[in-house]
């Protein structure tokens, strides 16, 4: 008996096409994500073999799940939607690796995901700080790990956002429909992915899209034609700019309550 697999490899990436039980199936299979685990496990066998107690330990991980939230709004805000990286020949590729064809394609996989050689860099950078200052050697190895399995939970809560599906709970329906709005009707406000509270306290959260206008740079992050003609970069390696977002109004997930945007709109 002959496996049609064309519906499965039609589905693998595409996060539109794909229900809960696909996703499942992807993520823990997808590379980033075991590496992310691999490092996570590691670090806190590394960490217990080297404390000498264990409260370091809860302490630095603590730490590291109160601080990433806001290190994940500050970048998200200040460096992925600036336009400091465009502009440079050297970081245009890495800017429109890690966010730019993210909001060109929200529902492709590949570009959900963040690149490694940018989050584990990050990830060490933020966590390794806050755990040797409390624990010293192990402390630092239990907040990468912390840090590592935290992204994990981020991508996977980001990747639910994307899903072709419908939470049942009100909370995640409700940061479901905020982060949409993002990539949907205006992407200055909503930096969160699972938690809201930064925008709320530096006033970028908006809970209906009928309170901010529309974005015109929803889908190219403000990198227009007459951006592309002054900085290239990005350019050279996409469509051209004045088809960016031609077609993604029409492939929005189920879940979402966006009821200001006109759905037949380009």
């Amino acid at each position: 008996m002959r496996i049609d697999l064309a519906w499965w490899r039609g589905r693998t990436h595409d996060l539109g096409r794909m229900d809960l039980k696909d996703l499942i199936r992807v993520y823990f299979t997808y590379p980033a994500v075991i590496v992310y685990l691999v490092l996570g496990g590691a670090g806190f066998a590394w960490a217990v073999l080297r404390a000498s107690a264990l409260w370091p330990l809860a302490a630095a991980v603590g730490l590291v799940a109160l601080v990433y939230p806001l290190v994940w709004y500050l970048l998200h805000r200040f460096v992925l939607h600036g336009r400091f990286l465009y502009r440079h020949r050297f970081t245009a590729k890495v800017w429109k690796r890690i966010h730019f064809d993210h909001h060109q394609d929200p529902h492709d996989l590949r570009v959900l995901f963040g690149a490694l050689y940018t989050t584990v860099p990050t990830i060490g950078l933020v966590t390794v700080p806050i755990g040797w200052a409390v624990g010293g050697e192990a402390g630092a190895a239990a907040a990468f790990a912390a840090g590592m399995l935290t992204t994990c939970f981020y991508e996977f809560a980001h990747c639910i956002q994307h899903l072709n599906h419908t939470p049942k709970s009100p909370a995640l329906r409700r940061i479901k429909r905020l982060h949409m709005a993002h990539h949907f009707h205006n992407e200055t406000g909503n930096f969160g992915i699972t938690s809201f509270v930064w925008d709320r306290l530096f006033g970028t959260l908006y809970e209906k899209p009928s309170e901010v206008p529309r974005s015109a740079s929803v889908f190219n992050l403000g990198y227009t034609t007459a951006e592309a003609e002054r900085y290239p970069w990005v350019a050279r390696l996409s469509p051209p700019v004045t088809s960016i977002g031609a077609h993604r109004e029409r492939r929005r997930p189920r879940g979402l309550e966006v009821p200001s945007m006109d759905r037949t709109q380009a």
